[in-house]
């Protein structure tokens, strides 16, 4: 089968073309332009570049493809959740259903979320998963969710919150505190750069309570390391240790409920290599590689592909 994938997030556009007998994904993707010192977009104005992107993306896919899809995956949804919402995924779901009725093919539709989950186990070869339960992570500018996952004929995984946070989202402190530091948004890769020059180590006390992260903290704690001469070097590793020690005892909390369980994570914080290398050493995990962990549509094009294979 060859699978066309879309997502039109409020950080990036992004396609993506999967042929399941090659087991390949063709991706690409832009990034939302956001002004300098800005912390993202106001979903008028994601809208809008979508609105301008979206033809310059699908088009990349389809020349590097050069193959017409037997079915179109897309997210329409951050969560499959009642009430979940955003204006921006209103431009991919558009164009997937245009392009289902020019080629008179099936579009299968689901969420952002479950668009993570499953690009990151295509990336980790670990597919399998989807038949049997497990949990996972997704951890970026809009979530910071511990989640049980389950097998499910509609939706291929049925999700349900185990924990999260209850104020800021880890994407949201990598970014503030990145800006504090001189940074550019989107904050990740440069924040990890930094901290990776770091030589101090930190003990960090993370604050939780049943299960879910409190992260409201950080941007202040980081600011107070500043003002008492800290390097920008040790306040980038602080903050990325912070969230690491956060998602570590939110595992904990989650296995003690559910038992032990293989863990995988997506979102785009989880592409850091600071955070996955201690992980790794922590518990059985799964990662998304960074291509596959930050924004993009390959999970969608997979969430058409199994979609199509049940029928």
């Amino acid at each position: 089968m060859k699978l066309l994938g879309i997502d039109t997030s409020n950080y990036t556009t992004s396609a993506s073309f999967y042929d399941t007998d090659k087991n390949s994904i063709i991706t690409a993707g832009k990034l939302l332009p956001v002004k300098k010192g800005e912390l993202g977009l106001r979903q008028s104005d994601a809208v809008f570049h979508h609105t301008r992107q979206l033809p310059e993306v699908i088009r990349s896919v389809f020349m590097q493809a050069n193959d017409i899809p037997d079915a179109v995956g897309v997210s329409v949804r951050p969560r499959n959740a009642d009430g979940s919402y955003m204006p921006c995924f209103l431009c991919g779901e558009g164009l997937a259903d245009s392009i289902s009725a020019i080629y008179g093919i099936p579009v299968y539709k689901t969420s952002h979320q479950t668009g993570h989950i499953l690009a990151a186990l295509y990336s980790a070869n670990r597919l399998d998963l989807t038949g049997t339960r497990f949990i996972a992570f997704h951890v970026s500018g809009g979530t910071t969710d511990c989640l049980l996952c389950e097998p499910d004929e509609e939706e291929i995984i049925k999700i349900t919150e185990i924990g999260g946070s209850l104020d800021l989202k880890a994407g949201q402190a990598v970014d503030r505190v990145g800006l504090m530091l001189g940074l550019d948004f989107p904050c990740g890769k440069q924040l990890e750069e930094l901290a990776s020059r770091c030589t101090e180590s930190f003990r960090v006390r993370p604050v939780l309570k049943n299960g879910s992260c409190c992260l409201s903290g950080l941007e202040n704690q980081c600011r107070t390391m500043l003002e008492n001469g800290a390097s920008h070097e040790a306040a980038a590793m602080y903050c990325l240790e912070y969230i690491y020690a956060s998602v570590r005892e939110m595992t904990g909390y989650a296995m003690k409920i559910h038992g032990q369980l293989p863990v995988v994570f997506a979102g785009g914080v989880m592409s850091d290599r600071i955070i996955r290398n201690k992980l790794e050493k922590d518990m059985e995990s799964y990662f998304a590689e960074p291509a596959f962990s930050c924004d993009n549509a390959a999970g969608t094009a997979v969430f058409a592909a199994l979609k199509g294979s049940c029928k």
